[in-house]
């Protein structure tokens, strides 16, 4: 190991051992961003990039399990993605497949992986359906980590939840949640006016693609860019937000923990 590694490693101990266990997030929210600009100044193609960010999402999983944070959502493809090259796609599609094989195995340590799709699956090649569901299906019965778990030893709940944002838009998720609603509504003979006036925001919560999740605490976007993109963007009313300069494939566990430390220190107001 080089003296520059050494020094990493050892300040990584020392941050990870000061962050207060209690106040750690418990649904962490990452737009993967900058695998096209990494390969683009390492001058090789495109794909060599989202191969770089596959193997980040892995490790950045493995550093979730190791933390005991409970839920991960990655936003992997847009639905403004899917306008890209057919060939770059065509490598893309291939490389998330392979992602999910490799999040559906077993983790260091005995941990596991629960994975649930958020999008429009329809938007996707049939193939990349039929490993989501796959995957959706071999991982569903792994019992989810729970945050009253935190600091006992690896026990029998021992998954992250990580949600996969693939052919996924912010505002499509918002109009589907509406349109279930007045779906559901004309089903039981409800006027326009009594939907109107019942209208709650749990309402529309409730049909989300992430329904039944806790909304995301902290999101972190990496490659220097300051925007959401349409990621989350019901949910992420009252997130604290984290932007790293790092592109993703470079994205390190160093720089994960600075983020959660800088989130444990804020105080959250919700809204004020």
């Amino acid at each position: 190991m080089g003296l520059r590694n050494l020094a990493y490693t050892v300040y990584e101990r020392r941050v990870s051992r000061a962050l207060p266990k209690e106040r750690l997030p418990q649904h962490i929210g990452v737009v993967v961003d900058g695998n096209r600009r990494w390969a683009k100044l390492a001058g090789t193609p495109a794909a060599d990039g989202h191969l770089a960010g596959a193997h980040k999402i892995v490790e950045f999983i493995d550093w979730c399990a190791e933390l005991r944070i409970p839920t991960v959502t990655l936003y992997m493809l847009s639905t403004d993605n899917m306008n890209r090259s057919e060939a770059e796609l065509e490598q893309l599609m291939e490389i998330i497949g392979d992602t999910l094989d490799r999040l559906a195995e077993s983790r260091p340590g005995g941990r596991r992986v629960k994975v649930h799709p958020v999008g429009q699956p329809e938007l996707l090649p049939e193939p990349l359906v039929a490993k989501l569901w796959d995957v959706t299906t071999a991982t569903g019965s792994i019992p989810q980590v729970k945050a009253s778990a935190r600091g006992r030893g690896q026990s029998e709940e021992t998954a992250v939840h990580v949600n996969v944002a693939i052919g996924y838009g912010g505002r499509q998720e918002i109009m589907d949640a509406v349109k279930s609603l007045l779906r559901d509504a004309e089903s039981e003979g409800k006027s326009f006016t009594e939907v109107a006036e019942e209208l709650t925001p749990g309402e529309i919560s409730g049909r989300l693609y992430t329904r039944g999740q806790p909304d995301p605490d902290l999101i972190i976007r990496t490659s220097g860019e300051q925007r959401l993109s349409g990621f989350l963007m019901w949910q992420s009313a009252y997130s604290e937000f984290y932007f790293a300069e790092a592109l993703w494939p470079d994205f390190r566990r160093t720089d994960f923990l600075r983020a959660l430390r800088d989130y444990a220190q804020r105080q959250r107001r919700y809204g004020s």
